[in-house]
């Protein structure tokens, strides 16, 4: 497949502060403009404004579990290393060599106690310190190794095993950024003191779709299942996608981060409780560790998708892993990384219960494989609809015509959908029935970020 590579830049007159504020305009309307997409200068101010100032997922505590550990990842079109050191501590270093620049680490994961760079030989510790060069004596004598090292993200902490890291020295607390994320991130991984680790390397694949686009579609877009994926009920492999937003509920939190929850009891009766997880997989959970709301949200009203800004989601379904044969839950953590105006590699890691027998977690990854993979059925229906918005960003027509998209599903007089008065738990909760609240919320978070750091 040829990528098509093609990049926008605003019009002729346009700039980037008019973007920003026709965006803003539209936005109050429910609506977000189509040059925001595919758009060169876009792209880069996301990366600045966005992936460089936000709290940004890497990957779990369990890839990377002995000294010396390393795997190499991104933050926006960063390439960094994440190590854990001779101290246990983990770090994220920039990926390149403080003399020229080039690339220190090639591969994706390892175990090594330095980095040394390919062209002239520079050194690194694993923690970032600059520890020698060829003739260090004769060519560098008088360098100071403490003015020398890796760049290093002056913030990095993990939680349920996940870590995250922040570029902006000034950012707040992990825990502040995730706000009530995080409650609803307790929910899905703490169902047990042993937790979730991935099952191998993170699946990755191009899509030429804007990253944007899935986050906010695994934030809260129940009301393209029965469309884009009308194909897996004409094989009878599921039914129900017509009605399945009649037993939803969007959860919008502050921040960006938003949840879709689903009736499952409405949905599937008593055996839908907790994710319809089977009872050999349920009887190992605890959920007295959760508050008592939460305990209630994970037994009648859980969050099957869900995003945390800007790029990490989370997508929690069954299926079978094989035919016929009976479903299995399966847990995904998804990133949409940025590659390009428009363009992005999905990076997507199925999970099991560290409890799980082997049995268990093999039956898991198959439904999960099956269900959302780079050949999974849902997720060939996915990236290809997700083309539309890139290339409609491109087209000189659209542009001329100052082209909106409608986000507006739900706003007064456009649906049912209505913000429920008496929920207790953070955010809001809006249902029931199909909205786009999360997604107004995410454009409106992604908006404030972008023109927060001024013209």
């Amino acid at each position: 497949m040829v990528m098509n590579t093609a990049q926008s830049r605003p019009g002729p007159g346009e700039r980037l502060d008019d973007i920003l504020n026709s965006t803003r305009a539209e936005l109050d309307k429910g609506l977000v403009p189509v040059n925001i997409f595919a758009n060169a200068d876009i792209f880069d101010a996301e990366m600045e404004r966005i992936f460089a100032k936000s709290w940004v997922f890497l990957g779990f505590e369990s890839e990377i579990p002995d000294k010396g550990d390393f795997m190499q990842r991104k933050m926006g079109r960063d390439s960094v290393i994440v190590t854990r050191d001779a101290k246990n501590e983990i770090h994220v270093l920039a990926n390149f060599c403080r003399h020229r620049g080039t690339k220190l680490c090639q591969t994706d994961v390892g175990n090594q106690s330095h980095f040394r760079c390919p062209y002239h030989g520079w050194v690194f510790k694993n923690n970032g310190d600059w520890i020698g060069a060829p003739d260090k004596s004769k060519a560098y004598k008088g360098l100071d190794p403490k003015e020398w090292g890796l760049l290093k993200a002056p913030h990095v902490e993990s939680f349920l095993g996940m870590i995250f890291a922040s570029l902006d020295p000034d950012a707040p607390p992990l825990m502040d950024y995730l706000g009530g994320a995080a409650w609803f991130m307790r929910g899905l991984m703490d169902l047990h003191p042993g937790g979730m680790s991935p099952m191998g390397p993170p699946d990755r694949y191009k899509v030429r779709g804007d990253w944007k686009t899935g986050s906010e579609n695994f934030g809260g877009d129940g009301y393209h299942v029965a469309v884009a994926h009308g194909s897996v009920q004409t094989i009878q492999l599921a039914q129900g996608f017509d009605v399945l937003n009649n037993f939803s509920t969007h959860y919008v939190i502050p921040g960006g981060h938003s949840f879709l929850g689903h009736d499952f009891d409405g949905m599937f009766g008593p055996d839908g409780h907790v994710w319809y997880y089977p009872p050999d997989i349920q009887q190992h959970f605890d959920l007295d560790r959760l508050d008592p709301l939460l305990q209630d949200v994970v037994k009648k009203n859980p969050p099957i998708v869900g995003t945390v800004f800007p790029n990490l989601s989370f997508l929690r379904f069954f299926g079978p892993p094989s035919p016929g044969t009976p479903p299995a839950v399966y847990t995904s953590w998804r990133q949409w990384q940025p590659s390009g105006p428009g363009e992005m590699e999905l990076w997507s890691w199925q999970l099991k219960w560290n409890f799980m027998d082997e049995q268990q977690a093999a039956d898991s990854y198959a439904a999960g494989q099956f269900g959302f993979s780079s050949a999974g059925i849902f997720e060939q229906d996915d990236t290809v609809v997700w083309e539309g918005a890139p290339e409609a960003a491109r087209s000189v027509w659209a542009r001329k015509e100052n082209t909106v998209f409608n986000m507006q599903m739900g706003m007064e007089g456009m649906g049912q959908q209505t913000l429920d008065e008496s929920w207790d738990g953070p955010g809001e909760a809006w249902r029931p029935g199909p909205g786009e609240p999360s997604q107004r919320a995410f454009y409106q978070h992604w908006l404030s970020q972008m023109a927060e750091t001024g013209q």
